[in-house]
């Protein structure tokens, strides 16, 4: 990998003339299997990771959800690092696609670490939780901040483009269906009753099945794109840019809370059913349902972007989201119907939100340029991940907070208070986060007529 700089001097730079390529279905579908794989580890941190280290490794809630606040801080501020260095790296293979191939084999050894359990003591449990997984989070950063902007470079036709990352989010979804599926039932099949042993078989599955997929993406695509230098800007300069971007800065609080809204249902779904439904064996097809709905959900941006503006749009998605995350509250632990049918609800009306962030942000790119003459994509999208891994954090630490003061024990029969916490948490917490979604998108300042002055004004620059 090449060596950056020691300044933090980027070159700001232009896409070279180049003939809009009409990417072959084998590419596009080759960069979009990639996002399967970064799901089997993801998926797995967001819904089973918290209760492995409560119900399997012995740490207490307190102890792991603070664990796991303090890393997702601290890896949030990898991102842009990380961005910088695959700005600066040079192979004959291009600039994004060695991480592939690069990172791979440290994010599989990263993640087995992480879902291992040596027979350590409570202090000790606690520093290998925090390097393994500290570790984990750095390699996944390594491999997705360079395979984001891979998708910039591979055609210069906004259409294409369109497409690659739409395909992207039904491999996502994809991948996160099948790992809530079969996780459960590799670790109890694996383990045989052993669930630390069917933690790490299982965990080696998915790393294998994962770099199998980054190796089949390096080896599918082409970057075609290549940057002509004009002039030195400094990074400090597109960071203020962005913190004085209105839209931008709406966007980066409304991705945080909504994936502290997903996170927060999504990670405490296994002690739900574990202890207010009693039926942990639902887990496996719980969340899987809901993958599937926002599959659908996602497919049908397209559609609906064509007669609600996206700022209404994701307004009347949080509205609904709201609603029926408090719905749940009201369901009984018998009514297993009803609790699948509002997840399917949900996955729906959250589904579309996944590729309407991501169209927005370019949008905020946009008015960036308009506003200032530069143009900072790559790190708008980096400090995109950013806020996300902060919605985790906050999510992860909201959880803890609310064990902790409600008296949670693991493999226990829950008090009534604690019984409460993970309903409240399955309902009402998420709602409100919801609401304040709804809240922040009134700060967002760029509607359709805004954005067609905007995309005039661009293009009459660069006919001149």
């Amino acid at each position: 990998m090449a060596r950056p700089p020691a300044t933090m001097t980027s070159i700001s730079v232009i896409s070279t003339p180049v003939i809009a390529s009409t990417l072959r279905w084998r590419e596009k579908i080759g960069y979009g299997i990639a996002d399967m794989g970064f799901n089997f580890y993801w998926t797995n941190i967001a819904t089973f990771l918290l209760i492995f280290y409560t119900d399997v490794f012995g740490i207490s809630a307190a102890a792991a959800a603070s664990m796991m606040f303090v890393v997702k801080i601290v890896n949030a501020f990898t991102d842009p690092v990380i961005g910088a260095l695959a700005d600066r790296t040079h192979s004959r293979f291009g600039k994004f696609r060695p991480y592939l191939i690069w990172a791979a084999l440290p994010l599989a050894c990263a993640a087995i670490l992480t879902y291992s359990t040596p027979s350590l003591g409570a202090s000790g449990k606690i520093v290998w939780a925090y390097g393994s997984y500290l570790f984990m989070m750095v390699c996944y950063t390594c491999i997705n901040i360079p395979y984001n902007a891979l998708s910039g470079v591979m055609s210069s036709d906004p259409q294409e483009r369109s497409t690659i990352n739409g395909l992207r989010f039904v491999f996502a979804f994809a991948g996160s269906t099948i790992v809530t599926a079969a996780t459960p039932v590799l670790v109890a099949n694996l383990g045989n009753g052993n669930d630390r042993v069917g933690w790490s078989l299982t965990m080696l599955i998915w790393s294998v099945a994962a770099s199998f997929l980054f190796l089949l993406t390096f080896l599918s695509t082409r970057e075609r794109i290549a940057p002509v230098q004009l002039q030195q800007s400094n990074i400090a300069q597109d960071i203020r840019d962005l913190r004085h971007n209105r839209p931008w800065v709406a966007l980066f609080f409304l991705a945080l809370i909504i994936m502290v809204t997903i996170t927060l249902r999504t990670s405490s779904a296994a002690y739900y059913f574990k202890y207010v439904v009693g039926r942990p064996d639902l887990i496996k097809s719980f969340v899987p349902t809901y993958m599937i709905a926002a599959a659908v959900g996602a497919s049908l941006t397209p559609v609906l972007t064509r007669f609600i503006d996206k700022k209404r749009l994701m307004m009347i998605l949080m509205s609904a989201t709201a609603l029926l995350s408090c719905a749940f509250y009201f369901v009984r632990s018998d009514q297993v119907q009803l609790m699948f049918g509002l997840q399917i609800a949900l996955g729906l009306v959250l589904g579309p939100k996944s590729p309407l962030a991501f169209s927005m942000y370019a949008d905020t790119a946009d008015y960036n340029e308009w506003r200032t003459g530069r143009r900072a994509t790559a790190m708008t999208f980096a400090a995109a991940t950013f806020s996300q891994k902060l919605g985790t954090a906050v999510a992860v630490a909201v959880i803890g907070v609310i064990f902790t003061s409600l008296g949670y024990v693991p493999n226990a029969v829950q008090s009534p208070s604690s019984l409460s916490g993970i309903l409240w948490l399955m309902s009402f917490v998420p709602a409100g986060f919801a609401v304040l979604a709804v809240i922040i998108m009134f700060f967002y300042n760029l509607d359709n007529k805004k954005l067609t002055e905007i995309q005039a004004a661009l293009q009459a620059r660069k006919e001149q």
